[in-house]
């Protein structure tokens, strides 16, 4: 018997705020609104729906790199199948039930909001199966972060307003922003700490592909992209620039990632980008919840 703290070790908990903050950032977008009113079972709903997404893409990435032999040679944290923690099927069997609670409660909304949101649904479920699953796993091609963006940035901030609004409003995207860049940043400090292994195991992340120096400016550029994103933001909302406030936790991985840490030491790393991401994200999110339109964009938008 696989004991629980083993599977909640293999769901991977440090990047779980890539799936809380959307929704947090979509659902106070409606608590500031003055037009509508948020409905919280449907935000509790797309909370776990999020998360059960987030836990089976992890399972899934956690079996298929396993089999495949590119955790073998990993200086990240242990993984459930490449060190014989737990057997692929067993992994790949936590994965699919991952998926299907998240299916199961994505319905009850879908019945609540619309039928478009079971498409939605299906295309993260096939987004978070085909990230490294399947023969030919998009991740393995360099297109991780594309994806990432459009699902835990797009996808999971807009559908959390509009599954209380059933409709979609440009604050939504412009908030769906920075937090999918957010989010993106995760996955680039993960593959740079990967570099070797996958160079090794054929995975052609971005990072391979543009190698070790750029990979390091991208991740810069990126949190710059964040704080363009959060002012856009305020010219919505003027609070949301309180995520701004977040950004400053983000000067010590930056020096690291600038440095040149590499393997383990960008462990440390990978961390207070998570940090970065959670308080940022909460911040944005108190901001947005506050209201106070400014009447910048919001007037423009209204007029238009």
């Amino acid at each position: 018997m696989i004991s629980p703290a083993v599977w909640v070790q293999g769901a991977r908990p440090r990047t779980l705020p890539a799936a809380v903050v959307p929704v947090a950032v979509g659902t106070a977008v409606v608590v500031g609104s003055d037009d509508h009113q948020v409905i919280w079972w449907r935000g509790i709903a797309a909370l776990f729906v999020s998360l059960a997404l987030q836990v089976g893409t992890n399972y899934v990435n956690d079996y298929a790199d396993g089999e495949r032999g590119t955790d073998d040679d990993r200086q990240g944290p242990a993984r459930l199948v490449g060190n014989r923690m737990a057997s692929a099927k067993q992994v790949k069997i936590a994965a699919a039930a991952s998926f299907g609670l998240a299916a199961l409660i994505g319905a009850s909304l879908a019945f609540a909001v619309g039928p478009e949101l079971f498409v939605v649904g299906a295309l993260s479920i096939v987004a978070g199966w085909a990230y490294t699953g399947g023969p030919k796993p998009y991740g393995y091609y360099g297109l991780g972060e594309i994806f990432v963006f459009v699902f835990f940035g797009l996808v999971a901030t807009v559908g959390s307003t509009y599954v209380h609004t059933e409709s979609v409003s440009w604050l939504s995207v412009a908030a769906s922003v920075p937090v999918g860049i957010l989010a993106v940043c995760l996955l680039v400090v993960n593959n740079l700490r990967d570099i070797p292994g996958d160079q090794v195991s054929g995975k052609k992340t971005m990072a391979v592909r543009i190698g070790d120096r750029r990979t390091r400016l991208v991740y810069v550029g990126l949190l710059a992209g964040v704080a363009i994103g959060i002012v856009v933001c305020g010219l919505f909302r003027l609070p949301s620039l309180l995520g701004l406030l977040g950004l400053g936790l983000a000067v010590t991985p930056i020096r690291e990632v600038l440095r040149g840490a590499a393997g383990v030491d960008l462990i440390p790393t990978l961390g207070s980008t998570g940090k970065v991401q959670l308080i940022a994200g909460a911040l944005l999110a108190i901001g947005l919840s506050i209201g106070d339109s400014s009447p910048i964009l919001s007037s423009i938008f209204s007029f238009a």
